[in-house]
């Protein structure tokens, strides 16, 4: 289904340091919150928005003697984005404690996956241009519980801590260092968000911190990152700093474009770069030091003494892959290749899962290059302008593939569909009914339009005869003709009428 791509070899991103020229390597870790109306371990909501310390369950608090008790559309949610991401399905998995200080995780403790992730390796494909795409390995995705959230900014002298956001599941997806540039670090983002939201096992929001990433930025020498390739020796690619909780693709962008230069300039100067995470400051449009980066030893990992390892069955799984939808790349391709779809139109109407939705309900039946043009120029259009999107749009599918019928059938024209089209957006109601309780119809009486095209011609002597000696004068009769049918007849008969009594 991917015919319509090229694969190519990631093109590192160069950067001239002031003694030679460096590459960019950079691997990520998104956490994806998972679509689910309870947490992972408890019953407790994950509404977003509510009162804080409302959607707490006593597991989340770490009540004494409170056990966790896994839940299983959680666990489908993974496995069911570990096969949106061509990824392989560990039948049996494990949880593990990671051992760190949250001040807002009250266990004192992450229950997480380290050693047996419930997903392994996998891929995913990023569009980088018309007909160019990279694939980025997934190395694993794993289940964890979120942290709460800390509040600082309501009191000079204390803290608070909201536990609402404690507990909500989260698949970690973690890449290899395959991304050599931060346009290419973006698109990854956005797809694997794409993908998600297709999928419905993330609502993609980054502004609520449902999905943001850690980016791992290193440096090295041109050539370092074939031989890390031939060798798998991570040493090839020098010494990585992790930027913590990025939830813009912009910032995401600046932050390894900074990140680059810093640690380029300390190599430069004979220094080392120490392995650390750090923050993002978007005022500054620099990192900072946060903590030095710990390894996994530090964490003191151990399996979880109240969760048994996650044994599920494989018929489980292929019951799971049997209701998968139709993914991004296969709906594009099928797009371009059934509908007759530019591989531009496709893209910008598979970007967001209920945009397809629309359109392909436009669409049905219909001539898809004429739906597409609809929908991307004037729906698109009109709801960017408005600050509006599908699902608040004025004007619904039926009605839009009204417009369309109507123009296919001869009953409009472009000109008036336009119009319709303001009219739908502003009052609403039936294409067909509007057209006619409002005397729009495109006049098709080749009669009436000859007699128009004739008063036109005895009212202009003059121009007829430019328009003899030149015929691409006669354009001009075309449209004084449309003009004085207040836009109703029909173009291809004024255009053929007016070269007959010219050329005559």
């Amino acid at each position: 289904m991917l015919d319509h791509l090229s694969f190519t070899a990631p093109q590192p991103k160069v950067i001239a340091g002031a003694r030679g020229d460096w590459e960019l390597v950079i691997g990520l870790e998104v956490h994806a919150q998972v679509a689910s109306k309870a947490k992972l371990f408890s019953g407790a909501s994950t509404e977003f928005g509510a009162e804080p310390n409302s959607n707490v369950a006593f597991v989340d608090a770490a009540m004494p003697g409170m056990l966790p008790v896994i839940n299983e559309f959680c666990v489908a949610q993974a496995v069911r984005t570990g096969l949106g991401l061509k990824a392989a399905i560990n039948l049996v998995s494990a949880f593990d404690r990671k051992n760190y200080f949250y001040p807002d995780l009250p266990q004192g403790y992450q229950i997480s996956q380290l050693y047996h992730p419930i997903v392994g390796e996998g891929e995913v494909i990023v569009d980088m241009g018309p007909g160019v795409a990279r694939r980025v390995r997934i190395e694993r995705i794993h289940l964890e519980q979120d942290a709460g959230k800390s509040i600082h900014d309501m009191d000079p002298n204390m803290s608070f801590v909201d536990l609402n956001r404690t507990g909500v599941a989260l698949m970690e997806i973690v890449s290899r260092p395959d991304i050599r540039g931060p346009e290419e670090a973006a698109a990854y983002v956005s797809k694997l968000r794409q993908i998600m939201r297709y999928l419905g096992t993330c609502d993609g929001n980054m502004q609520n911190g449902n999905l943001r990433a850690d980016v791992n930025v290193s440096v090295c020498p041109p050539g370092a990152y074939e031989r890390y390739q031939e060798t798998q020796d991570f040493s090839h690619l020098g010494t990585r700093c992790e930027i913590k909780n990025m939830n813009s693709l912009r910032f995401i962008q600046a932050a390894i474009e900074y990140e680059a230069r810093r640690q380029i300039g300390i190599l430069e100067d004979g220094g080392k770069v120490v392995q650390e995470t750090r923050l993002y400051d978007p005022d500054k449009g620099e990192t900072r030091s946060m903590r030095s980066k710990e390894e996994a030893h530090d964490y003191r990992y151990f399996p979880d003494p109240d969760l048994l390892p996650l044994e599920i069955e494989q018929a489980w799984v292929d019951g799971i892959a049997g209701n998968m939808p139709e993914l991004p790349d296969e709906k594009k391709a099928r797009f371009v290749q059934d509908l007759g779809l530019s591989e531009y139109d496709a893209g910008v109407l598979t970007a967001e899962v209920e945009n397809a939705d629309f359109f392909e309900a436009v669409a049905a039946g219909r001539d898809g290059k004429m739906a597409a043009n609809w929908v991307i120029n004037e729906l698109f259009g009109r709801l960017n302008k408005e600050g509006l999107t599908v699902a608040t749009s004025p004007v619904s599918a039926p009605q839009l593939g009204g417009v369309i019928d109507l123009i296919a059938g001869g009953e409009i024209s472009g000109k008036i569909a336009k119009e319709l089209f303001e009219i739908l957006w502003l009052e609403g109601g039936d294409p067909a009914e509007i057209v006619e309780s409002r005397g729009m119809k495109q006049v098709t009486d080749l009669g009436a339009i000859e007699k128009a095209v004739d008063e036109i011609i005895a009212a202009n002597p003059a121009q007829v005869e430019k328009a003899k000696a030149n015929p691409k004068l006669a354009g001009w009769f075309v449209g004084q003709v449309l003009k004085a049918t207040g836009g109703k007849a029909n173009p291809a008969a004024v255009n053929e009428l007016v070269a007959k009594k010219l050329g005559g």
